[in-house]
């Protein structure tokens, strides 16, 4: 097997591999290109991207005339297709040359943080002044393509990825594994793609027709397909400069029920679909994920009630038409937003004070379900923290118990308990570290960062939430930072996107030998 560093790893395969994809990928801009050429705005990003794309990706392909990979190919496979995607995604921004994307940092960060569907910005102004529609069209673009997997998705249509399949789909795919649908992998794949493409024509569908009944004015068919694009990926890029603000209740509810389906594990909708809608209410992840959201939803309606964040004298908020049912939706708006790492916001909750903020700070580490399009730690994940503390705690009572963690009545096996200890562990100790150095790079640089701003940052990348607090706010960027603290944050959404173990493993020397 050919190798580097003198090691097992056959290098060149592996980037035939992500030649394929890039190939394959290529394909994508030519969306944007006739929205371009629709509202007579010019092609030539796209069709740049797409020459360049094509070009990169067949020359790729030559290297190596072997399309099997082995277990530690799979790693880099995906490391380096979620590291080479979002850099030629870059493209339209700068041949574009429209606002602050025009610099090569910003448009790297924007293309990794659309592509990881983290939902940060560097766009420092959002309007069609600025910013051509079909650009904006592509920012939405590339949160869908990236929201159930770009390795997802071409083993659906490349029948040479199904020797290996299974691998990159755990590797890629958000929470513990990945379900095996049917028999065959490629059409596992196929299955996700097409409930994902589903929803997206449903949310779609339901946000225009909202706006044809006359009940959400802004919601037009480009903001209908714009923000479909960009929920059922948890991604919550937005063309309105004020996301989820600029619209109607109507279609804030209709958008909380989207991003609630795109944070629950997608294999419970094809069990649904084959008769076994059961698995829902039998599912403990599923119940966790609902509840999880509802209190943290429930302690924000509450405190909004009250008069935190609504601009509203606690004493007379009983008295203000419409106050609960304001206070319940932007309550229930943004803990969904939070924990789906969807990112939209429904109002600038900045203006909330630090009590609210603290809560959804907790909330950005729950994530959804695994196996949907949700970033983060992952409830099930806490939930086998959880279960495995209250076992080790009954087990120091009781030293000869046997008492196996369970999940849905199946125990879970130690290794996998293990890399979830492991995993959570890095995770939270990446977050601590990211904090420090955002909050050393702010004083570095001038920049007025608060502990708790520092902290929402790192969170917010790492977690691929989108926005945080204070300078990073819903309605603000992340433009003011240094390109090095930009560039840092590129490689936190990389690694936070693959599940970080995913990404750090080729960086080990045993990674590339025996």
């Amino acid at each position: 097997m050919g190798s580097l560093f003198g090691g097992y790893v056959d290098v060149r395969a592996s980037l035939r591999v992500v030649g394929s994809v890039l190939k394959r990928i290529a394909l994508a801009p030519l969306f944007p290109a006739l929205v371009a050429i629709y509202y007579g705005e010019s092609p030539l990003p796209f069709l740049a991207m797409f020459a360049v794309t094509a070009g990169i990706g067949v020359g790729l392909e030559r290297l190596h005339p072997r399309t099997e990979i082995d277990h530690r190919e799979t790693f880099l496979v995906v490391s380096l297709t979620w590291l080479v995607v979002p850099l030629v995604g870059t493209i339209p921004y700068l041949i574009a040359g429209q606002g602050t994307v025009a610099d090569p940092v910003n448009a790297l960060f924007e293309s990794m943080s659309g592509f990881t569907t983290t939902g940060a910005t560097v766009l420092g102004e959002i309007s069609f002044d600025r910013h051509t529609r079909s650009i904006l069209l592509w920012r939405q673009f590339t949160q869908w393509l990236g929201g159930m997997g770009l390795l997802v998705l071409m083993i659906a249509v490349l029948p040479e990825l199904s020797v290996g399949g299974a691998q990159l789909m755990n590797e890629e795919s958000p929470g513990l594994s990945i379900e095996k649908l049917t028999p065959r992998i490629r059409e596992s794949a196929k299955v996700l793609w097409k409930i994902y493409l589903g929803f997206t024509l449903a949310a779609a569908a339901l946000y225009y027709a909202l706006h044809l009944a006359g009940l959400a004015p802004n919601m037009n068919l480009y903001n209908a397909v714009a923000h479909a694009l960009t929920t059922l990926p948890t991604g919550g890029f937005s063309p309105e400069a004020r996301s989820a603000e600029a619209f109607s209740p109507a279609a804030q509810w209709a958008i909380i029920l989207f991003m609630i389906v795109a944070g629950t594990n997608f294999a419970l909708y094809w069990y649904a679909l084959r008769g076994s809608p059961e698995r829902f209410v039998g599912n403990k992840e599923f119940r966790s994920y609902l509840g999880a959201m509802g209190v943290v939803g429930l302690l924000l309606a509450g405190l909004l009630f009250a008069g935190v964040g609504l601009g509203v004298v606690p004493t007379s908020v009983a008295t203000i038409p419409g106050h609960t049912e304001r206070a319940l939706r932007h309550g229930l708006f943004q803990s969904v937003a939070v924990v789906t790492t969807t990112g939209y916001a429904s109002m600038d909750f900045n203006t909330w004070d630090q009590s609210t903020q603290v809560i959804l700070l907790f909330a950005m580490f729950l994530g959804g379900s695994a196996g949907s399009a949700a970033g983060s730690v992952k409830i099930v994940r806490w939930y086998v923290v959880q279960q495995t503390v209250a076992r080790e705690l009954f087990t120091t009572v009781h030293p000869e118990a046997v008492r196996p963690v369970r999940l849905s009545d199946a125990p879970i096996d130690e290794d996998t308990i293990r890399s979830v200890i492991v995993f959570v562990m890095t995770f939270l100790a990446l977050f601590v570290a990211s904090t420090v150095l955002v909050f050393l790079d702010g004083l570095r640089t001038g920049l007025d960062l608060s502990a708790l701003e520092a902290a929402s940052v790192a969170i917010a990348t790492l977690g691929n939430v989108g926005p945080g607090f204070g300078l990073v706010g819903p309605m603000n960027s992340f433009l003011p930072f240094s390109d090095a603290a930009k560039l840092y944050m590129v490689v936190l959404m990389w690694i936070g996107r693959l599940e970080v173990l995913s990404v750090l493993v080729i960086f080990t020397p045993s990674f590339w030998r025996r």
